[in-house]
Protein backbone atom coordinates (compact mmCIF):
# COMPACT_ATOMS: atom_id res chain seq x y z
CA UNK A 1 0.00 0.00 0.00
CA UNK A 2 1.12 3.52 -0.82
CA UNK A 3 0.44 6.59 1.30
CA UNK A 4 0.22 9.86 -0.65
CA UNK A 5 1.66 12.96 1.01
CA UNK A 6 1.22 16.47 -0.38
CA UNK A 7 4.01 18.68 0.95
CA UNK A 8 2.32 21.96 1.83
CA UNK A 9 4.31 23.39 4.74
CA UNK A 10 6.36 25.91 2.76
CA UNK A 11 6.43 29.62 3.49
CA UNK A 12 5.62 30.69 -0.12
CA UNK A 13 8.02 33.63 0.24
CA UNK A 14 8.76 33.90 -3.47
CA UNK A 15 5.05 33.57 -4.31
CA UNK A 16 4.08 36.45 -2.01
CA UNK A 17 0.94 34.76 -0.63
CA UNK A 18 -0.18 31.26 0.32
CA UNK A 19 0.74 29.32 -2.84
CA UNK A 20 -1.36 26.32 -1.81
CA UNK A 21 -4.51 28.45 -2.09
CA UNK A 22 -3.61 30.02 -5.43
CA UNK A 23 -6.05 28.99 -8.14
CA UNK A 24 -5.17 27.24 -11.35
CA UNK A 25 -8.08 26.69 -13.70
CA UNK A 26 -10.61 27.52 -10.99
CA UNK A 27 -9.22 25.09 -8.38
CA UNK A 28 -6.55 25.59 -5.75
CA UNK A 29 -3.11 24.13 -6.31
CA UNK A 30 -3.56 22.22 -3.05
CA UNK A 31 -6.82 20.58 -4.20
CA UNK A 32 -5.21 19.63 -7.51
CA UNK A 33 -2.22 18.03 -5.77
CA UNK A 34 -4.49 16.06 -3.42
CA UNK A 35 -6.54 14.82 -6.39
CA UNK A 36 -3.41 13.89 -8.35
CA UNK A 37 -2.13 11.66 -5.54
CA UNK A 38 -5.63 10.37 -4.82
CA UNK A 39 -5.64 8.65 -8.18
CA UNK A 40 -2.37 6.86 -7.37
CA UNK A 41 -2.51 6.06 -3.65
CA UNK A 42 -4.76 4.26 -1.20
CA UNK A 43 -4.86 7.26 1.14
CA UNK A 44 -3.70 10.89 0.89
CA UNK A 45 -2.71 13.36 3.60
CA UNK A 46 -1.40 16.90 3.51
CA UNK A 47 1.75 17.64 5.52
CA UNK A 48 2.49 21.01 7.05
CA UNK A 49 -1.01 22.57 7.10
CA UNK A 50 -3.88 22.61 9.53
CA UNK A 51 -6.63 23.02 6.92
CA UNK A 52 -6.78 21.14 3.62
CA UNK A 53 -9.13 19.15 1.39
CA UNK A 54 -7.66 15.96 2.92
CA UNK A 55 -6.56 14.90 6.42
CA UNK A 56 -3.52 16.83 7.66
CA UNK A 57 -0.38 15.95 9.58
CA UNK A 58 2.18 18.32 11.11
CA UNK A 59 5.71 18.45 9.75
CA UNK A 60 8.22 16.42 11.77
CA UNK A 61 10.06 17.28 13.93
CA UNK A 62 8.64 20.79 13.57
CA UNK A 63 7.57 23.35 10.94
CA UNK A 64 10.08 25.42 9.03
CA UNK A 65 12.42 22.57 8.10
CA UNK A 66 11.48 22.37 4.43
CA UNK A 67 10.10 19.45 2.45
CA UNK A 68 12.09 16.86 4.40
CA UNK A 69 9.95 17.57 7.46
CA UNK A 70 6.80 16.77 5.48
CA UNK A 71 8.32 13.60 4.07
CA UNK A 72 9.47 12.57 7.55
CA UNK A 73 5.94 13.10 8.90
CA UNK A 74 4.54 10.99 6.07
CA UNK A 75 7.05 8.20 6.59
CA UNK A 76 6.30 8.12 10.30
CA UNK A 77 2.54 7.87 9.61
CA UNK A 78 3.18 5.19 6.98
CA UNK A 79 5.21 3.17 9.49
CA UNK A 80 2.48 3.41 12.12
CA UNK A 81 -0.28 2.45 9.66
CA UNK A 82 1.59 -0.38 7.86
CA UNK A 83 2.06 1.26 4.45
CA UNK A 84 4.92 0.01 2.29
CA UNK A 85 5.91 3.36 0.83
CA UNK A 86 5.10 7.06 0.55
CA UNK A 87 4.50 8.94 -2.69
CA UNK A 88 5.21 12.65 -2.23
CA UNK A 89 4.57 15.74 -4.29
CA UNK A 90 4.72 19.47 -3.74
CA UNK A 91 1.63 21.60 -3.51
CA UNK A 92 2.45 22.93 -7.00
CA UNK A 93 2.57 19.51 -8.68
CA UNK A 94 0.18 20.31 -11.50
CA UNK A 95 1.60 18.21 -14.34
CA UNK A 96 2.46 14.84 -12.81
CA UNK A 97 3.05 12.19 -15.48
CA UNK A 98 0.15 9.73 -15.84
CA UNK A 99 2.60 6.84 -15.46
CA UNK A 100 4.31 8.34 -12.39
CA UNK A 101 4.21 5.18 -10.29
CA UNK A 102 5.53 3.06 -13.16
CA UNK A 103 8.41 5.52 -13.50
CA UNK A 104 9.27 5.58 -9.80
CA UNK A 105 8.82 1.92 -8.88
CA UNK A 106 10.69 0.39 -7.30
CA UNK A 107 11.53 3.13 -4.84
CA UNK A 108 13.38 4.96 -3.63
CA UNK A 109 13.19 7.20 -6.66
CA UNK A 110 12.35 10.82 -7.48
CA UNK A 111 11.80 13.03 -10.51
CA UNK A 112 15.16 14.54 -11.44
CA UNK A 113 13.64 17.95 -12.26
CA UNK A 114 11.41 18.01 -9.16
CA UNK A 115 12.98 16.02 -6.28
CA UNK A 116 10.00 16.51 -3.95
CA UNK A 117 8.07 14.19 -6.26
CA UNK A 118 9.27 10.81 -5.10
CA UNK A 119 8.50 7.32 -3.95
CA UNK A 120 10.09 6.55 -0.59
CA UNK A 121 10.08 3.18 1.17
CA UNK A 122 8.97 3.24 4.79
CA UNK A 123 12.43 2.00 5.77
CA UNK A 124 13.78 5.45 4.84
CA UNK A 125 12.17 6.94 7.97
CA UNK A 126 15.23 6.34 10.15
CA UNK A 127 17.51 7.98 7.58
CA UNK A 128 15.41 11.11 7.18
CA UNK A 129 15.04 11.45 10.95
CA UNK A 130 18.82 11.23 11.35
CA UNK A 131 19.29 13.92 8.70
CA UNK A 132 16.74 16.25 10.27
CA UNK A 133 18.25 15.81 13.74
CA UNK A 134 21.77 16.51 12.46
CA UNK A 135 23.58 19.76 11.80
CA UNK A 136 24.32 18.66 8.21
CA UNK A 137 22.53 19.49 4.99
CA UNK A 138 18.75 19.18 5.17
CA UNK A 139 18.24 19.02 1.41
CA UNK A 140 16.11 16.73 -0.73
CA UNK A 141 19.17 15.63 -2.67
CA UNK A 142 21.11 14.80 0.52
CA UNK A 143 18.20 12.61 1.62
CA UNK A 144 17.86 11.00 -1.81
CA UNK A 145 21.58 10.22 -1.88
CA UNK A 146 21.52 8.82 1.67
CA UNK A 147 18.77 6.32 0.78
CA UNK A 148 20.23 5.44 -2.63
CA UNK A 149 17.31 6.91 -4.59
CA UNK A 150 17.26 6.92 -8.39
CA UNK A 151 16.78 10.21 -10.23
CA UNK A 152 14.18 9.61 -12.94
CA UNK A 153 14.23 11.88 -15.99
CA UNK A 154 10.95 12.68 -17.72
CA UNK A 155 10.09 13.72 -21.25
CA UNK A 156 8.55 16.98 -20.08
CA UNK A 157 9.48 19.25 -17.23
CA UNK A 158 7.27 19.10 -14.14
CA UNK A 159 5.59 22.21 -12.82
CA UNK A 160 7.58 24.32 -10.40
CA UNK A 161 5.42 27.27 -9.48
CA UNK A 162 7.37 29.65 -7.26
CA UNK A 163 5.97 33.04 -8.30
CA UNK A 164 2.67 34.43 -9.61
CA UNK A 165 4.42 34.77 -13.00
CA UNK A 166 5.18 31.02 -12.97
CA UNK A 167 1.49 30.34 -12.31
CA UNK A 168 0.43 32.69 -15.12
CA UNK A 169 2.86 30.96 -17.52
CA UNK A 170 1.46 27.56 -16.52
CA UNK A 171 -2.09 28.76 -17.12
CA UNK A 172 -1.05 30.07 -20.52
CA UNK A 173 0.55 26.72 -21.45
CA UNK A 174 -2.69 24.97 -20.48
CA UNK A 175 -4.87 27.51 -22.30
CA UNK A 176 -6.60 28.70 -19.11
Amino acid sequence: MILGVVLAGGQSTRFGSDKALAEFGGRTLLARAVDALGGLCEYVVVAGREMAPAPTIPDWPHPGMGPLAGIAAGLRLAQDDDYESVLTCGVDSVDLPENLLDMLEPGPAYLADQPVVGLWPVGAAATIERILESDGRHSMLAFAEAVGARAVKTQSQSANINTPADLAAMEQRHGL
